[in-house]
């Protein structure tokens, strides 16, 4: 599936690869790529996909919404128009929180306000040297959206999420994997292979595992101990019990690697 902002390959080994393809514009999200991507998380669920690539063309990855688009509505239309671009965005990152699929993101130049809320939703996240990281809303008299304001404290820290979304200074990637803002920084020009890579791993790893590990990380973030303990406890019990579960121990005990893509060993 493509359209003209955000295209969507999903192949038959269960990769999916989503991009961003405005690169002439930043890949700012208009209403068209907000959309777009909203269509590409759903084409993502429904197929069942094993791991997501999420890429963009051009020298930057995002640098957040369209303010030129934002600047030509006043009043009540633009109010309207902002709220069907972050309730299309928002909706794309809750389907792909959602699937048991994990996410790496390829991230290089400029990542600014919304942008950081694509790359922080992914689970790897491996940036170019040459990337840069800044909050941008409260610049220009905007508050934040694409779970900016909810991912950036947990994986940073609040003050140091309010440093960055009251002051809008500029992150470079080496301060930003520092920070534990992204997974990694490699060189500019491998920041693709080297996402591309890790999400072919995934690809052939225990999927549904991957799911119940991104549940367990995310509720284990606002949970007592006791409730996270059960919510292991239920959560290894059943995987054991799967298929993937059954053909990662048949594999250990061969000595043999697993194949997590055509479930438990019969041999």
């Amino acid at each position: 599936m493509t359209v003209r902002t955000v295209g969507v390959e999903i192949h038959d080994d269960g990769l999916a690869r989503i991009t961003l393809r405005r690169g002439d514009a930043g890949n700012a999200i208009d209403l068209e790529t907000a959309r777009g991507l909203l269509d590409a998380a759903r084409a993502c669920e429904r197929a069942a996909v094993r791991a997501v690539l999420l890429t963009a063309e051009g020298k930057s990855f995002c640098v957040g919404g369209d303010l030129r688009e934002f600047a030509r509505l006043t009043g009540p239309a633009l109010e309207k128009h902002l709220v069907a671009v972050t309730d299309a965005l928002h909706e794309a990152l809750r389907v792909l929180a959602a699937i048991d699929a994990p996410m790496v993101a390829a991230v290089q130049g400029s990542v600014a306000g919304a942008g950081i809320g694509l790359a922080a939703a992914a689970d790897v996240t491996v940036a170019a040297d040459d990337a840069s990281f800044t909050a941008a809303y409260t610049g220009i008299g905007y508050s934040p959206d694409a779970g900016v304001s909810w991912v950036l404290p947990r994986l940073i820290g609040p003050k140091r999420a309010l440093d960055l979304l009251l002051t809008n200074r500029r992150v470079p990637a080496a301060e930003a994997v520092a920070l534990g803002l992204v997974s990694r920084v490699v060189a500019a020009e491998c920041v693709t292979g080297e996402a591309a890579r890790t999400a072919q791993q995934l690809r052939d790893g225990p999927t549904a595992a991957f799911g119940a590990t991104r549940r367990l990380v995310a509720a284990g973030l606002t949970s007592d101990l006791g409730p996270q303990l059960d919510r292991e406890a239920r959560s290894l019990a059943a995987a054991a019990a799967s298929a993937e579960g059954r053909e990662g121990v048949a594999a250990f005990l061969g000595k043999r690697p697993p194949d997590f893509t055509r479930g438990p060993s019969t041999s």
